[in-house]
């Protein structure tokens, strides 16, 4: 199969290549062929190089496959929790509701999907045909996350805003892939976040409780339920009504991928068995969110979000998908090993830190990972100073 479909590729390509009729979508008949195949350009034969068949694209794949678990399982908890609003579950969980709510989720879900990559793909290829460049590829990971990191009940529109935005400002000005100094999905976030507020903030952008193209349209939601995260219950002083388990197990409001603890978890074993993100840039942000936490739980003021226990900070919001997901982006993180320690405990003080002091921000996460962004190639230009100062010592000596 896979033969046939390369020898098709092979007879498409001299339309595709220069002078022949197709020559203006050379770069998305380029982009097509090494996604699907590995390229045949290999660097020239000057000095010692390393030839492998692994490319870009290969690597952000096996992000991909990592953000899966977390993309499917918010697909069923978008249908539980339009369900569990509407008193659809009032008699419990049972394998025809499973369904439901997983379907209901994922017709909910995959618009989010589309536009995200229609937008987000769509400039690059033009692009790419401008500047005459192959497709780069690092929107592949950007263009799945966004959709995991908003609220379901978003606009579509606003989230195409948002993602030609950060397409345009966060990336292509910089000069594309490897280039941008910021992560490209949580710009858009910001840009939603600060351009309209009103859409992801509160009790009722987090649950659908309206119909999904038609389906199940006006239900009346029950008076006891509340589309509260944890989060927002605790910046608004109240403490919040689910435990320690029910955030791991991820059945709350929340944005659609960065509820449930362990399939983000499952995700970060793959990534990093596969050496595809750092264990140290993620251990390091879960200590120093935990330590941060545990220091305003000691000797913080006497209010809800100080005394918010340490270990509820690491489950709730997005605080595991940032650390395992974000944080971890090779192009806007630090690179030197020294510096990934220092980063990602900077990430977790600075999240917390603005969870429990400003209470208009109750998910820090995201303002923390672009302050630290920003802050990235200052930490790794620092740590390779004191180590040129070390060796110079050793020289003398």
């Amino acid at each position: 199969m896979l033969k046939k479909l390369h020898n098709i590729v092979e007879k498409l390509r001299p339309h595709f290549e220069e002078g022949g009729k197709l020559h203006a979508f050379h770069s998305v008949f380029d982009g097509f062929e090494t996604f699907l195949f590995t390229p045949k350009t290999t660097a020239k034969r000057i000095g010692s190089q390393i030839h492998d068949g692994s490319d870009s694209k290969r690597t952000m794949i096996m992000v991909i496959l990592a953000l899966v678990p977390a993309m499917l399982f918010g697909m069923f908890n978008v249908g539980y929790q339009h369900f569990l609003a509407t008193g659809a579950l009032a008699d419990g969980m049972n394998m025809l509701m499973f369904w439901k709510s997983f379907a209901f989720g994922a017709l909910a879900v995959l618009p989010y999907i589309v536009v995200s990559y229609g937008v987000g793909l769509g400039i690059e290829f033009t692009v790419a045909q401008w500047k005459k460049e192959e497709i780069q590829e690092g929107f592949l990971v950007s263009g799945f996350i966004i959709p995991l990191i908003v609220p379901i009940n978003t606009p579509l529109w606003m989230v195409a805003i948002a993602t030609a935005f950060a397409v345009i400002f966060a990336k292509e000005v910089f000069g594309g892939t490897g280039y941008n100094i910021f992560n490209v999905a949580l710009i858009a976030r910001a840009f939603l976040f600060f351009a309209y507020p009103t859409h992801m903030t509160g009790d009722k952008c987090f649950v659908r409780t309206e119909g999904t193209w038609g389906w199940d349209n006006g239900q009346a939601v029950v008076d006891s339920f509340s589309g509260a995260t944890p989060l927002s219950e605790v910046a608004t002083g109240v403490a919040p009504t689910a435990d320690f388990w029910t955030m791991m197990n991820g059945l709350i409001p929340g944005s659609v991928g960065e509820t449930c603890v362990w399939a983000i978890l499952l995700g970060a074993v793959l990534l990093i068995t596969t050496g595809v993100a750092s264990w140290k840039t993620m251990l390091s942000i879960f200590v120093g969110g935990a330590l941060t936490a545990w220091l305003f739980n000691e000797f913080g003021a006497d209010t809800v979000a100080a005394n918010y226990p340490w270990y509820m900070h690491l489950v709730s919001g997005g605080f595991a998908f940032g650390a395992v997901f974000m944080a971890t982006d090779p192009v806007t993180s630090a690179r030197t090993e020294c510096g990934k320690w220092i980063y990602g405990a900077l990430i977790g003080f600075m999240a917390v830190l603005i969870r429990v002091l400003n209470p208009g921000y109750p998910e820090g996460m995201m303002l923390a990972i672009l302050l630290m962004n920003a802050f990235a190639p200052l930490i790794d230009w620092c740590v390779v100073q004191v180590n040129i100062k070390k060796r110079m010592k050793r020289a003398k000596i």
